[in-house]
């Protein structure tokens, strides 16, 4: 097997787009990852994106972020509003785990604090299971846990779940990933096992990457303001938050890099040939600094950067072809027809910033040393307003 890299915004569309060529990038988290959506190929992945992409039409992504997220926003913040004081990790993370657990069938009949914190628990397990590839400690033992919170989380959220919606008739089931599967398994035919980890990646990956860049937009901002105070009146902005979070995607992707898998012996425009079993690495950082598509200033935060026709603001950071981002437009927004979704991540920051929200000046943020991805693993803040 060969190692191949692409580093140009050119070569990466080729290599997203060839259908070929599989996706690669969690081989190393099949604890997790096993048999999800984003890891099937071909007719698979084609049936069971068909099914799943229901519940991303617009209207239903409208509903979200107008009806459901507003109080998922202010019941989540409000605690920490009243002792003036939050963590961005983990705030965010539980922010966006309440609206993930909406959209993947993950009942909390509850409501506790405590029952969040639970999930939470299990959410941040699962992961570092998805990214065990990165993970700088004992991969066996950290697999082996994640193993178990698996089977723990079935017990006490998934089967519960499973079992609300099967006493329902089907017409009165609620919109989710989890009710999809459920209702199609004539047609799917999922071992209990995928389902559990199908309704787990929806958790991690609805939550972690939206968790993630919501920190990320707020960090590059506070810089932002550092240098440029002038533009402090224009936090609360929809318009510019949303540009900062597209700029902060692009420069800083939750992945650093896509991975495929030659399935047959491809050759590629861009000068690859590859043969069976060979991986091609999508360089993002690279590909979304590619000066001749952004420009001489392609390495520099700018959120009055204007994107080129046909590009993604956010660059590939959300993919292309058949594994495009499902949830990219509930998480940064779009421009429709008609409207307009603003996009959870930018709605978030731009809530935070109406609060007051300021870096904490005697507790600086620290990043996460247990993993070579870029992450911080704490980073207080203090509200003011």
């Amino acid at each position: 097997m060969t190692m191949h890299t692409v580093s140009t915004h050119e070569a990466a569309i080729e290599v997203f787009r060839n259908r070929n060529l599989r996706q690669a990038l969690y081989d190393a988290g099949d604890v997790v990852m096993a048999d999800v959506l984003v890891n099937l190929h071909g007719d698979e992945h084609r049936d069971r994106r068909r099914l799943e992409n229901r519940l991303y039409r617009r209207e239903t992504l409208l509903r979200y972020e107008r009806e459901l997220f507003p109080a998922i926003l202010e019941d989540t913040l409000a605690p920490h509003v009243e002792r003036g004081h939050a963590e961005l990790v983990s705030l965010g993370h539980q922010l966006m785990m309440n609206l993930a657990a909406l959209t993947a069938g993950v009942d909390r009949p509850l409501g506790t604090p405590e029952e969040t914190g639970r999930l939470y628990d299990y959410l941040r397990i699962f992961i570092e299971g998805a990214t065990l590839a990165h993970y700088t400690g004992d991969r066996q033992a950290k697999r082996d846990e994640v193993e178990q919170a698996l089977l723990d989380f079935d017990a006490e959220f998934l089967a519960p779940s499973i079992d609300r919606r099967l006493a329902l008739p089907v017409e009165a089931r609620p919109r989710d990933v989890l009710t999809v599967l459920l209702d199609n398994d004539d047609d799917l035919h999922l071992p209990h096992d995928v389902v559990r980890r199908e309704i787990a990646f929806y958790l991690l990956a609805g939550a972690h990457t939206s968790a993630t860049a919501f920190t990320r937009v707020l960090h590059r901002m506070f810089e932002w303001f550092a240098a440029h105070p002038e533009d402090r009146a224009s936090a609360t902005d929809i318009d510019f938050v949303q540009a900062c979070t597209n700029e902060t995607i692009r420069l800083e992707p939750s992945s650093p890099v896509a991975v495929r898998r030659a399935e047959t012996a491809v050759s590629l425009a861009c000068g690859l040939d590859l043969a069976v079993g060979d991986e091609v690495t999508i360089d993002l950082l690279a590909v979304n600094r590619d000066r001749t598509v952004w420009g001489a200033d392609a390495d520099t935060f700018d959120p009055r950067r204007v994107a080129p026709d046909r590009v993604p603001a956010w660059g590939l950071s959300l993919g292309s072809g058949m594994h495009h981002c499902i949830g990219a437009e509930l998480a940064a927004g779009a421009i429709l027809e008609n409207d307009r979704l603003r996009g959870l991540v930018p709605t978030s920051v731009s809530r935070m910033f109406e609060l007051g929200c300021d870096p904490d000046p005697s507790n600086a943020p620290e990043r996460d040393p247990d993993t070579a991805r870029p992450y911080f693993s704490r980073y207080p803040v203090v509200f003011t307003s």
